[in-house]
């Protein structure tokens, strides 16, 4: 497995391609836009969706599964909805080949075998799940439903990249519905803080909660909120959505319950998710020109144990050693592979661990027996010391603990280092092509403000922090009143 990155500063995209290819978390596959992942990279997104899954449950929500397809009157029920998802849509027409009458070898559709009405492969899954809903609600007592489905979606991207933007990719979205709109809107902010919660403590990324302007909110929704992640080379990356859909589905699709009154009333409703794309933002937040850097809570494997014999008496005296070691790590619940193969040297291990990311690596010699002693390498920060094999479990368990700690502090210093309040568009745009990164500065809350900074500067107003502190300042376009400051970016 060979190195060889371009380095970041050369080119970021290009060293984000490479090291998703070289890791050995995914590819591009033979349908245009879709992307294999594979064993290791796919062994990071199961962590994450065990965490994230047991963080659902505990907040009283099941997981349930619904079609791919979606007939396309229920998919134009909800109209913002459709339109908003409109472009990206792949459609299915037939649902039958047969063979070319004027070459046996070649398939083509079968013009006989059209379907009835035309159904839409997912962008996601409202339109079929309030349909659903509309059969499993009746009164009071059937509320609140709080549905999650792990799926997979499609959406006809032009532009892809590996994680970031695929035509597929998997998610989860979560589905909920409520007698009160109250309620509806703190479960909409209860899911925004899980994800909060998920990013910064699993996977070491600092994040901005707030609320997306009308142009940017999510089609059919009254409000959305979001938690905004800035990455090395100073984009911002949207990493979770949760959005308050008021009633506007329940009345597409005429979902109604009787209350405790007796009276018939539309439901309440959110929708919320977060998707593959989390691999982007943990490959862009830590990474380096070695290869991947995994924060200890998401790493597959956690340890890794590299022997370095002559001969077989060597290896078999080694061995002993590190089966005990793996032993006991196993019990402490640390995650820990001993790496005996015999077709790679030390020093391709070596490479090969550091590209994956893999937090610790141990490597232990005939000296490191005789001393009691192994070498211990830390991948974030590249050092090295040596430990005893007695208290090599401890200063692990520390040592992980403490590895996950400093990389969201250091991930944190950047990000802050990255936020710069501007007071005129000449600053704005300066510190867009200089520095990068957020910019907070005042916008008079008009669309059309919005737009033109989008279209001059390909900036967008990532969020409106919760946290904004009310502060009179006029717009940096147009010098109309402000009262607080927005997120801007550029962003994936």
């Amino acid at each position: 497995m060979g190195k060889n990155l371009t380095k970041r500063e050369e080119d970021y995209s290009k060293w984000y391609n490479e090291l998703v290819v070289k890791a050995d978390l995914a590819e591009n596959s033979a349908v245009r836009g879709c992307m294999v992942i594979k064993p290791y990279g796919y062994a990071i997104w199961e962590k994450m969706q065990a965490e994230l899954d047991k963080k659902f449950k505990k907040t009283g929500h099941q997981n349930a599964y619904f079609p791919l397809f979606v007939p396309k009157s229920l998919f134009e029920a909800e109209e913002k909805n459709a339109e908003g998802f409109a472009k990206e849509c792949a459609v299915v027409t037939h649902y039958r080949l047969k063979t070319d009458p004027e070459d046996a070898s070649k398939l083509v559709v079968d013009p006989n075998a059209k379907l009835e009405e035309e159904l839409i492969v997912r962008p996601t899954s409202e339109a079929i799940i309030w349909n659903t809903y509309k059969g499993w609600i009746q009164s009071y007592r059937d509320l609140p439903l709080l549905i999650n489905q792990w799926a997979n979606v499609v959406r006809w991207e032009m532009r892809t990249r590996l994680f970031l933007r695929t035509a597929e990719f998997l998610w989860q979205e979560g589905h909920t519905a409520h007698a009160t709109k109250q309620e509806a809107i703190e479960e909409t902010t209860q899911m925004n803080n899980i994800y909060a919660d998920f990013v910064e403590n699993f996977m070491a990324i600092p994040v901005i909660k707030g609320r997306k302007t009308e142009s940017e909110r999510f089609a059919g929704a009254e409000d959305t909120y979001c938690i905004e992640a800035l990455m090395q080379d100073g984009k911002a990356l949207q990493a979770g959505t949760s959005h308050f859909l008021g009633q506007n589905f329940a009345k597409a699709f005429d979902v109604k319950f009787t209350s405790k009154e007796g009276k018939q009333e539309y439901v309440w409703a959110t929708s919320w998710g977060v998707s593959t794309r989390l691999m982007g933002a943990l490959i862009m937040t830590h990474s380096d020109d070695q290869g991947l850097v995994l924060p200890p809570n998401l790493a597959p494997i956690q340890v890794v144990i590299v022997p370095i014999y002559k001969g077989e008496e060597q290896l078999k005296e080694i061995s002993k050693v590190a089966q005990s070691i793996v032993d006991e790590l196993t019990d402490h619940h640390i995650s820990v592979k001993f790496d005996d193969r015999d077709t790679f040297r030390p020093g391709a291990k070596f490479a090969q661990y550091e590209l994956q990311g893999v937090p610790i690596r141990i490597a232990i010699g005939p000296k490191d027996l005789e001393k009691g002693t192994v070498e211990l390498a830390r991948r974030d920060t590249l050092t090295k010391q040596y430990e005893k094999q007695e208290t090599l479990v401890s200063t692990i368990t520390k040592l992980l603990k403490t590895m996950q700690e400093e990389m969201f502090k250091k991930a944190l210093q950047f990000r802050d280092d990255h936020i710069t309040a501007v007071s005129s568009y000449e600053e704005f745009k300066e510190v867009l092509e200089t520095k990068g990164g957020f910019i907070a500065a005042h916008w008079d809350g008009t669309i059309a403000t919005e737009q033109r900074i989008k279209e001059e500067t390909k900036a967008t107003i990532r969020c409106i922090p919760f946290d904004q502190v009310t502060e009179e300042g006029t717009c940096i376009v147009t010098g109309q009143a402000s009262q607080g400051r927005v997120l801007f970016a550029k962003a994936y």
